[in-house]
């Protein structure tokens, strides 16, 4: 049996004077990656984990963070891990 692979995207609220604090610490999540802050402390935050569990897991990681008013999911997609070594025609997708 295959694993899976899971991505999902977060929208991060925290206090302004704590967001670069904040997306330090999310940064030093496994499978977290920071993608935009913004001045008023929002933050953008891909996941990327083995399991729906594991992505639940690091967003109550992010949720209970110190300075973090509020942390959401907002996209989650999964499919088989093999899946990602199979070559995609660039010719079926939209430009």
């Amino acid at each position: 049996m295959t694993g899976e692979a899971h991505v999902a995207g977060v929208v991060v609220h925290a206090y302004p004077d704590a967001a670069a604090a904040v997306a330090r610490r999310i940064g030093r999540l496994r499978g977290a990656r920071v993608h935009a802050q913004s001045p008023d402390g929002k933050l953008v935050v891909t996941l990327e984990a083995g399991s729906s569990n594991a992505v639940a897991e690091a967003l109550c990681r992010i949720q209970t963070q110190d300075g973090v008013l509020a942390a959401a999911l907002v996209y989650q997609h999964a499919e088989p891990s093999d899946s990602m070594n199979e070559e995609v025609d660039l010719e079926d997708h939209a430009p």
